[in-house]
């Protein structure tokens, strides 16, 4: 099992993925609610069922370098053992959800076949 890389600012942009099971959906939905207003970030839609390359239930956080410190912190120590992917956004998904996808909790196996050109 390879080891869990830890979050770490170096990229312009993010993706910060909760997820979540119906036990835990409740909690995650007051967690994405209190992001939207603590740090006025851009939450997307809180999505009972997997979508894209995601294995669980999620919501996409989207947020800038400028708020990665305070906002991490700040995720790492409320998630109550939710796992979180955070990934950077360069414009080569393939490589965001893996080269540069960092976790917080444990690591999910991403369906990463979407990113994948055919033939290669």
């Amino acid at each position: 099992m390879s080891e869990i890389q830890r979050p770490i600012n170096v990229h312009k942009g993010y993706h910060a993925h909760v997820y979540f099971d119906e036990d835990s959906f409740d909690f995650a939905e007051s967690l994405c609610h209190q992001i939207s207003t603590r740090f006025e970030l851009k939450v997307g839609r809180v999505h009972r069922k997997p979508v894209g390359p995601h294995p669980m239930w999620s919501c996409q956080i989207t947020f800038a370098s400028k708020h990665f410190d305070d906002f991490i912190s700040w995720l790492d120590g409320n998630r109550n053992g939710l796992s979180v992917l955070v990934h950077a956004l360069t414009g080569d998904d393939f490589k965001d959800h893996t080269e540069y996808a960092y976790w917080l909790g444990n690591k999910l196996e991403l369906n990463l076949s979407m990113f994948i050109k055919k033939g290669e």
